[in-house]
């Protein structure tokens, strides 16, 4: 794995995480930093459209479910697992760099699901299909780059979509329950097998139950072990500033933190939850039904939000204000039992099997999110579903596989293949930037004039 390592090392430093800072830089310029001085337009028609009566009108996704199949793959494992995960090997600081890649993400997730509407297709099923492979191709005219992202997304949706997710869920339940992994890894297998059959609807049907029920059992839970680990927060959120604004603090990690590891695993494990540049949840917003392209863009800011800035934040936090964090212990705990432990040590077991059942979930969604983003790559490579039946079936062996195999070295395979995945996506966003700024612009101006 060193190999594999080396490689997504040498995209990621420095060159990628530049390029993810950049756009979303470009598009929180060019907006006038709308998801900030923004923020009531974009949680009125998100959060506030939830109050409205439901009317559905043609095919195609509603807006909310839409967001629910995007969330089901951003809130996975990284939300637990990758948290813990750029703590250790980034330290306290890798989360400040994670709040800022989130910050500007949201403008990028903006950006991506509006363009994903914005040059939507009719689906071959009925409904609506759309993504990075439909505005790289018809957007940007570049059918190679279009290719390339669909062929980066299938290796991508099999690694961090499937055996990641797998892996995280085998672990979590021999860890608290006693659970074999094979055992473990052919139900989860059994059960994605039965949703994906089902195609869009039946994931968006599944993803749209599952997380809002995840989301309030895992911050439910966060909200207490902060409630009753308040006077350790200033030193949590000072442990975060401190390692990742002064160069004195971070080389004196005893783990051998730098400011580098600081802002290379806070980037990337922030793009690991929230996807934002990746463009694979851009492939689930492409389903919805909207009047306005920029309408789905504003859940692309809040996705992003509600995954990174409040979940993954929530995470990191009840970590550094555990006993079960150690400063610099280089043979501590790490990943999902990290994040157990954490838990535990304010709610006991019952902490422990929070973040199981947690995790389950996270990752259960996850998986059927990804296992939609491998079919649309797919589809589109080959004009047809001739070789679904085919994708399936290696979409669930990886799942019995990622329940068997060794995590370690899966986590250096996941963040190569999200950096093949990245590279055309963000430039497509480069490129297209004006187009989806100005679409933004009259949308944001409708909208005004309708307040007056």
């Amino acid at each position: 794995m060193t190999m594999l390592s080396k490689a997504a090392d040498a995209l990621w430093n420095p060159w990628l995480l530049g390029l993810f800072l950049l756009t979303g830089l470009v598009y929180s310029l060019g907006s006038g930093f709308f998801q900030l001085f923004e923020i009531r337009l974009w949680l009125r028609t998100t959060l506030g459209s939830l109050l409205r009566p439901k009317t559905k009108n043609g095919a195609g996704l509603s807006p909310l479910q839409a967001l629910a199949t995007a969330l089901a793959s951003t809130m996975g494992t990284g939300s637990i697992a990758g948290v813990a995960a750029a703590l250790t090997l980034g330290g306290p600081g890798a989360i400040f760099w994670m709040w800022v890649s989130a910050f500007l993400g949201m403008m990028t997730g903006c950006g991506e699901k509006l363009l994903a509407v914005q040059y939507q297709r009719t689906a071959p099923e009925g409904g609506f299909q759309g993504g990075p492979m439909f505005y790289l191709r018809d957007g940007v005219g570049s059918p190679l780059l279009a290719g390339w992202f669909a062929l980066a997304c299938l290796p991508a949706t099999l690694a961090g979509g499937d055996l990641v997710q797998s892996s995280s869920i085998a672990l979590s339940l021999e860890a608290v329950f006693g659970c074999g992994r094979l055992a473990s890894g052919l139900c989860t297998a059994l059960l994605a097998g039965l949703v994906m059959v089902g195609g869009i609807g039946r994931i968006a049907g599944v993803s749209s139950a599952l997380v809002p029920a995840m989301a309030l059992l895992y911050l439910g839970s966060g909200a207490v072990v902060l409630c009753c680990r308040v006077p350790a927060l200033p030193d949590a959120f000072c442990a975060i500033f401190s390692h990742a604004l002064s160069p004195s603090a971070a080389l004196g990690g005893g783990a051998g933190w730098t400011l580098a590891s600081a802002l290379r695993y806070g980037v990337a494990r922030g793009v690991f939850t929230n996807e934002a540049g990746l463009g694979t949840s851009a492939m689930a917003h492409g389903a919805a039904r909207t009047d306005r392209p920029a309408r789905q863009g504003m859940w692309g800011i809040f996705e992003v939000f509600l995954s990174t800035l409040v979940v993954c934040t929530m995470t990191a936090l009840v970590i550094l204000v555990s006993d079960a964090w150690q400063s610099g212990d280089p043979n501590g705990a790490t990943g999902a039992p990290l994040t157990a432990a954490a838990f535990g040590s304010v709610l006991g077991p019952a902490g422990e099997g929070v973040v199981a059942l947690s995790l389950l979930l996270f990752a259960f969604s996850s998986i059927l999110g990804w296992s939609y983003y491998g079919q649309q790559s797919l589809r589109y490579l080959t004009g047809g579903d001739r070789f679904l039946p085919l994708y399936r079936g290696v979409f669930l062996a990886c799942t019995l596989a990622g329940a068997l195999g060794e995590p370690a070295g899966i986590w250096q395979l996941v963040d190569l293949c999200n950096a093949l995945m990245a590279l055309p996506n963000l430039a497509a966003l480069l490129i297209l930037a004006p187009r989806a700024l100005e679409s933004l612009s009259r949308w944001r101006a409708e909208q005004r004039r309708k307040q007056d």
